[in-house]
């Protein structure tokens, strides 16, 4: 399962909007095959290692097969991998997690296991539910996996008292960020993060595609992030009709109204926060958020840290929130 996650996440910019699944079959001759799901139309993880055996000449009979969700049990695009795994002989399957998807959903686990395939679920399950959770997200809440991009001060400024803000954070928070585009099917700002800084919101240092780009309000006729998509009324709304129209992650890049808004109606799944060692030193300049606080301390929104890492001078703090129980 540890080489199906790591098959899996070199397909990540390139899948959407189905999942990015690694799948390794490991055959009775002891060897090893690597699939993983091809861009849409083409085979997903578990046909991609399957072809691999064969194509090597391996036996398919009796094999064990892992892959990081679950098999699917319809046809889309492609045929049901549950068939082409037990055409192949597959005795045993090895699953990361259920597929919430509304077409699998267990499915594919029961058709094996009603096959006489023995199935094992939930292996490295948390590692998988990280890479995977922009997917899983979006299947299960009917909204995009909502990834807020803030760049500040370590004393949270985003800008001067004048309203200058360029660049705080160097040229490696830079590339995290393109980074960030390139895994995004779309990116949000607002209209007068267009205004202020005519941003192109494209994907330019790293690798990738370039993500859609939405802009909550009216973009003018010859700002940069032309062609986009203007959006308005309640971010709820927002986000169901971006998911519908298949964005899985959706980073906000706008400034601190947008951001703040966004926060507010905890509809944030991941904030990435960029930091400078720099202070802006009083009270004047401007902060992270932009709208009321939280009156207590007891109200003060609190997460759980996922990452920590050195960009340059700068650091990158990733955080979710807390389960919605907690």
């Amino acid at each position: 399962m540890a080489d199906a996650i790591t098959v899996a996440a070199t397909v990540r910019r390139r899948t959407p909007p189905n999942p990015w699944v690694g799948a390794v079959l490991s055959t009775r001759d002891g060897r090893r095959f690597a699939g993983a799901t091809e861009p849409p139309g083409g085979r997903h993880a578990e046909v991609v290692a399957l072809d691999a055996a064969r194509a090597a000449g391996a036996p398919t009979q009796g094999a064990t097969l892992a892959v990081t969700l679950e098999p699917c049990s319809h046809t889309g695009r492609t045929g049901p991998c549950t068939e082409a795994i037990l055409a192949a002989g597959v005795e045993r399957v090895v699953v990361g997690v259920v597929d919430p998807d509304r077409n699998v959903a267990g499915t594919g686990i029961a058709a094996l296991r009603a096959a006489g395939v023995e199935v094992a679920v939930g292996v490295r399950a948390d590692e998988v539910d990280e890479q995977l959770a922009a997917y899983l997200h979006h299947r299960r809440t009917g909204r995009p996996f909502v990834v807020l991009k803030l760049a500040g001060t370590l004393d949270g400024r985003t800008a001067a008292p004048d309203g200058t803000s360029r660049w705080i954070t160097g040229a490696d928070a830079r590339v995290a960020v393109h980074e960030l585009r390139a895994a995004s099917d779309a990116v949000l700002v607002g209209a007068g993060t267009v205004r202020a800084d005519d941003p192109e919101l494209t994907v330019r240092h790293v690798e990738g595609p370039d993500p859609r780009r939405v802009v909550l309000g009216s973009a003018p006729a010859h700002a940069k992030v032309h062609p986009c998509t203007e959006v308005s009324g309640p971010l709820e709304e927002v986000l169901s009709a971006l998911a519908a129209e298949g964005v899985l992650q959706l980073l906000v890049e706008g400034g601190p109204t947008v951001a703040g808004a966004f926060h507010r109606a905890g509809l944030v799944d991941r904030y990435v926060l960029h930091l400078a060692p720099a202070l802006a030193g009083g009270d004047d300049a401007r902060s992270l958020f932009a709208g009321p606080g939280a009156p207590t301390i007891a109200e003060f929104w609190r997460g759980r840290p996922i990452s920590c890492r050195r960009l340059g001078d700068d650091l990158e703090v990733v955080v979710a929130p807390l389960p919605r129980s907690a």
